[in-house]
This record gives C-alpha cells, structure tokens and sequence, in this order.
C-alpha cells in the first residue's frame, strides 16, 4: 500500500488527474468546515496553545517535534501538557489521561509513547478543546502542546507549526485524492514555523522554515531493557517491521547504521500479533518507539527499539521561545496575549 501511495501521490506525476472534480470538491468541504469552526471557536483557553501538524497525508514526524517542543518547554520552566485525538485508540470515555502504562488499544499508540517519552500529562479526547478545558481544570501545566491538530480548528491556537518529510516535500503538489495535500499550500501564509524533516524545501516560500534532524539515540530490548548504543547493528542482520506512516524512512536510518535490512512495512497505526513479530535464527527483530508500545506484552527476547531524537537549531529554538514568551499572560488582563490569527 506504501508503494502504491509512493507512487500516487509522491511523484511528479498526476496518474489519479480523472479525479479533479472529487479535489474540488475535497477543498469546498475542508474550507467551509474550516470556516465553520473558526467562526464558533470559544477563546476561552487563558494558556497558551501550540499545534503541531502538517497539510499532507501520511508521517513526517509530528510526534518527534511534539516531544522536543516540550522538552525545550521544560528547560525553560512551563509545565506542558500534551493533547492528541488518540488515533487507533478506543476509549470507553473522554477526555482521557493517558500514562505509559495504558493500552494503546485504548489511547492510541502516539499518546502512550508520548507519554513515556516525554514525562509530561497527555490527554486524549477527539474534541481536543474539551481535552484543553478539562486539563486546565485539573491544573495539569501551563502550556498546552496538540500533536496533529493543524486542521482540529474548534481548539483556538496561538502558535502553530506544520511539518513536512524532506525526502518526500509536497509530492505532486495535488490535493487528496489526486495528491496528499490536505490543505492548499497558500495555508502555510497563516502558520508560524514550517519544519522539514531532513532537508529543505525549495518550494515553500516561508520566513520561518527551519530544518528538523532525526538522529538514532538508542537501541533498547523490548523485554529485558538493555541499551545498546545504535551502531551495534553494524553488520547485524535485522528483521525490521515498521507501521508508521513513512516506514520507507525506518528502514533507511537502519541502513545507513550499517544493518543488513528485510522490512516489513505494515499499515499506520497497525495492531500488531505475535506472527508480525517472526524472524530467522541470528536476526535482530527491530521496530520504532511508536510500534514498540503494542508490542511490549508480546516481544520476544529478540525485539528491538530504535529510538530516535529531534534535532532543532538553535535559531529555531529562539524564534519559538520568544513567540511563546509573547503568548504569555499579561499582568494587567485576564486574557493571554494571541500570536496567531488562524
């Protein structure tokens, strides 16, 4: 399905062109329904709200910037909370406090390795607005930080930033379903920081693009908890499987480590069994972060993370602690100071 998609979408051609009228069609429903929700949004959220996100279909590593933001929060003294729609989860009420030890059955494979990951409160609820109310009720943080919210236009927003994969950028340029765009690229006039995953894009004309680098940081046993640092799989041969929404990039970066790769790409957010988990005698089975969480229960002793860490430059770093310095609340008003106008 990856292929086919690669092929689609992720190429200089247009084979899926008979399907203009459904694109027309595809931007009239998203620019009402934007225009809707815009229009009866509450500013009601006396925090800060940051929403990272991206305008094209498929995994360009949201989650990884999610969790650097907030580290970066932390350092200078805010008490983020993480808010996600807990896509693949099901729970039985929301919004929902998610830990690393809940099923990410129930909230999502995303939320739960954020949470691990991040050490800060993750909420999930499909109206990420109601999320945002009811952690500010409970005095979980200061700041709240909403993984893939970029087109959630009920949550009102002071600072947002869409990601983009370097190696595959806009694709055809199309909109879904002749291409991936999920939105107009004229959306990105309104969004604050345009962050690319390993390289930058020429095509996008932005103030603020900064490049984002995803380095390996560790290897770590599913069952037992060693850690290995990432150049052990050099030479090692590896059975990787991958469910993301970009596995092309997993396996690469277990490439470039020097392992002899056979991949298994699965769909996003797959639900995994134990047969997904099969290698041969000598290999090491290895899978990401994401994966790693509804696999825990039933790895075998030869299953591997590879953990990976976002690199931000330090103008980057900068910019968006000065935009959320900005958004901070005046002494004088009851009402936070908006950055970002939608």
């Amino acid at each position: 399905m990856t292929t086919l998609v690669d092929r689609l979408w992720y190429s200089g051609k247009r084979p899926l062109w008979p399907l203009y009228p459904l694109v027309w069609l595809y931007r009239t429903i998203a620019e009402n329904r934007r225009r809707r929700a815009w229009q009866a949004r509450d500013e009601s959220i006396p925090v800060p709200v940051v929403v990272v996100g991206n305008i094209t279909a498929g995994g360009t590593g949201k989650s990884p910037l999610t969790a650097a933001l907030t580290a970066l929060l932390q350092e200078h003294g805010w008490q983020p909370v993480i808010l996600s729609r807990g896509y693949g989860g099901k729970a039985d009420h929301y919004p929902l406090q998610v830990t690393p030890e809940t099923g990410p059955e129930v909230a999502g494979d995303e939320p739960v390795m954020l949470a691990a990951e991040s050490g800060c409160p993750v909420v999930v609820d499909p109206d990420r607005r109601r999320a945002a109310l009811w952690a500010l009720e409970r005095k979980l943080g200061t700041i709240l930080v909403c993984d893939d919210g970029l087109q959630h236009y009920r949550l009102p927003r002071d600072i947002e930033l869409a990601v983009f994969d370097g190696a595959r950028g806009l694709g055809n340029g199309a909109l879904i379903p002749v291409g991936p765009l999920r939105e107009p690229l004229d959306r990105l006039a309104s969004v604050d920081f345009v962050i690319t995953n390993g390289g930058y894009l020429v095509e996008i004309d932005h103030e603020h693009q900064f490049t984002m680098t995803l380095a390996p940081s560790a290897l770590r046993n599913l069952v037992t908890g060693e850690t290995l640092a990432p150049e052990r799989l050099r030479g090692q041969a590896v059975r990787a499987v991958a469910g993301i929404g970009n596995p092309g990039r997993f396996f690469d970066t277990l490439k470039n480590l020097g392992a002899r790769v056979r991949s298994r790409a699965l769909p996003d957010h797959h639900r995994f069994t134990p047969e997904d988990l099969q290698s041969e005698p000598g290999e090491w089975l290895v899978m990401t972060a994401k994966d790693a969480v509804k696999c825990r229960h039933m790895a075998p002793d030869n299953a591997w993370v590879l953990a990976v860490k976002a690199g931000l430059p330090d103008a980057f770093r900068e910019a968006f602690m000065a935009s959320v310095d900005h958004c901070r609340q005046s002494p004088d008003s009851n009402e936070t100071v908006r950055t970002h106008h939608g």
